[in-house]
């Protein structure tokens, strides 16, 4: 009886370490490695589409040292005209790849564009260098929110932004990545000035800090996307 015990003891916190596991995706990237942030939506039965991109463009991209990462869906958009429904990192070994796909990708496959804008809509892209080696966490169960901002002062925007990411703290909340200094390629453009990750314990917590500090107080500021993902 007490093995028995002992056992479903020990399933019991191995189903807890999983389930924890699926609520969590962490994030490393070195020093050097690009971040691929893509904003998409995808047509309707694109299953056909999907495979012929994923058989034609994955393979030169996994040439180029492309690795995908977990992403999410968009749950709901709280600024912006921007409409994706999802949000998805990638990683590369370094600029020099990333910027190697991009300028042969067409010459590999004539019809990549074309096979993008047949399946997506709405497809934005913006990617990072790490200055520096970075790991993050977003959690399933907190209220995750990313926030793209565009300046219109550079000196009050500086400003303003650093206020802001206080008042973020002091309403409970937590900055879970920070990004700046973007590249986006041509057609593709979404290169805000910052872009923030940003959670907080639920929706109540949230709308109660958008409230209190409205980031439209901010004049500074020449657009706002923000959205909350699922």
């Amino acid at each position: 009886m007490r093995i028995l015990i002992l056992t479903v003891y020990a399933l019991s916190l191995l189903c807890t370490s999983i389930t924890a596991q699926e609520n969590v995706k962490t994030y490393t990237l070195k020093r050097g490695e690009v971040l691929d942030i893509l904003l998409l939506s995808t047509v309707s039965n694109s299953e056909t589409l999907f495979d012929k991109y994923k058989k034609t463009a994955f393979p030169v991209a996994f040439e180029y040292s492309y690795k995908p990462l977990p992403g999410f869906a968009i749950r709901k958009r709280v600024f912006g005209s921007a409409s994706p429904s999802t949000f998805i990192f990638g990683k590369w070994d370094n600029k020099s790849k990333r910027e190697g796909f991009l300028n042969n990708i067409a010459k590999r496959v004539p019809d990549f564009h074309q096979q993008r804008n047949d399946l997506f809509p709405h497809f934005e892209l913006v990617y990072y260098e790490m200055s520096k080696d970075t790991k993050f966490s977003i959690h399933k169960d907190q209220h995750t929110v990313v926030t793209t901002l565009w300046q219109k002062d550079k000196n009050d925007f500086e400003t303003l932004f650093s206020q802001w990411k206080k008042d973020i703290v002091q309403s409970g909340g937590k900055v879970v990545l920070q990004l700046k200094d973007g590249y986006s390629p041509i057609g593709y453009e979404y290169n805000p000035d910052v872009l923030v990750i940003a959670e907080w314990e639920d929706e109540i917590a949230f709308q109660k800090f958008k409230k209190e500090y409205p980031l439209e107080r901010f004049t500074a500021l020449q657009d706002i996307h923000q959205f909350v993902l699922n």
